[in-house]
């Protein structure tokens, strides 16, 4: 009976290791048209109506959320609530953090950092390209800097509606995929729990 067990652990856990490991294609493609589409947005825009030396809407943190929100959609940590909140108190902290201490960088950079994700953690909002975006505000550009808390909204606000709406449009275009994730279990991981429950209650009987 414990080999029986035994084998069909083993069974499930290959069969998990094997699909997360396999090289999906058609998904990989809705990932570059979505972080493609999404960042060249924010760049179209930013380049009609911002002069060149003005040209602060693509800020690093916002490569990262491409990541997450176009190439691994099923994420808690992609879906709105931590995008939005994540980028937003992220932002809001390191611009605090600068004003009250920008030097020495050794000890603020850190701190916005640190602070960022704590507070994401509390509010259930973690999005790790946050801890960038709080890192920015200290280390940023002068530009970036003299911005202050207008930074909440341009360029970190402004930016994340155009990515979050466009992946409401490439994450949804194909039948398979859904976004925002119904349910924070990876797909994977559920085909191969309700085998297993169902198994369990037979032998219960």
């Amino acid at each position: 009976m414990f080999k029986q067990k035994l084998k069909r652990y083993y069974r499930i856990i290959k069969y998990i290791l094997h699909k997360e490991t396999l090289v999906d294609y058609r998904e990989s493609l809705w990932s570059f048209l979505g972080s493609f589409i999404g960042i060249s947005a924010i760049g179209f825009i930013q380049s009609k109506y911002l002069l060149p030396i003005e040209n602060i809407s693509l800020i690093g943190s916002f490569g990262a959320t491409c990541v997450l929100l176009y190439g691994a959609i099923d994420s808690p940590l992609a879906q709105p609530r931590n995008l939005i909140g994540g980028h937003l108190i992220s932002a809001f902290i390191g611009v605090t953090v600068y004003k009250l201490c920008p030097d020495p960088i050794w000890f603020s950079a850190p701190l916005a950092v640190a602070l960022s994700i704590m507070v994401m953690q509390y509010t259930k909002t973690l999005h790790p390209p946050g801890g960038a975006t709080a890192l920015i505000a200290v280390i940023g550009t002068e530009k970036i800097k003299s911005l202050g808390y207008l930074y909440l909204f341009s360029p970190v606000l402004s930016g994340i509606i155009i990515l979050l709406f466009v992946a409401f449009l490439i994450n949804n275009l194909d039948a398979k995929r859904q976004y925002p994730a119904k349910s924070k279990l990876p797909k994977t991981i559920k085909r191969a729990i309700i085998p297993l429950k169902s198994h369990n209650k037979k032998n219960a009987a």
